[in-house]
């Protein structure tokens, strides 16, 4: 939010020449994904507890975050996630859209007392995590397009206002 925080709409909207995303569209896709995959985990939290799927989980936390992390690596996304096809007119809506999932994902991990290593949910990216990790993807993924936002705003012909 810090990072956003008095933009112009010049930079708001400018688009690198490589065609990336503009710190709008990263604002818009990290709002939508973040939505879609709280819903994913809470989804699977109502669902019974699958410790016998715990071995099909290859991956460690810290590995997790790394990978999702890494911008070396491009992803595509999903249609329902890309900028165009989200619900928002603007980067304050979305801003603030973020910000109130946000805040009940942070207020769930501080309070719950779901076995969140005994939910397994399977067909990610990285193969099968955890509920734990689940909520790690969901931060180390707010934090990647975080890195394509400073990438965007580093950019040479990023507006000076």
């Amino acid at each position: 939010m810090e990072s956003v925080k008095d933009l112009s709409e010049a930079q708001l909207k400018f688009k690198p020449a490589d065609g990336g995303w503009s710190v709008e569209e990263c604002l818009k896709h990290i709002a939508i994904t973040e939505q879609m995959l709280w819903g994913r985990l809470d989804g699977n939290l109502k669902e019974a507890a699958t410790p016998d799927k715990r071995a099909e989980i290859k991956i460690t936390d810290d590995d997790l975050i790394k990978k999702i992390e890494d911008r070396s690596t491009k992803v595509k996304t999903v249609d329902p996630a890309k900028p165009e096809n989200t619900p928002f007119k603007s980067a304050a809506e979305a801003l603030a859209f973020f910000k109130d999932n946000r805040a009940k994902l942070i207020d769930y991990a501080k309070s719950t007392g779901d076995d969140l290593r005994n939910h397994v949910i399977t067909g990610m990216p990285f193969g099968a995590i955890d509920g734990y990790q689940f909520i790690l993807f969901i931060s180390a993924h707010s934090n990647r397009h975080m890195q394509q936002i400073i990438e965007v705003k580093a950019n040479p012909d990023f507006p000076k206002s």
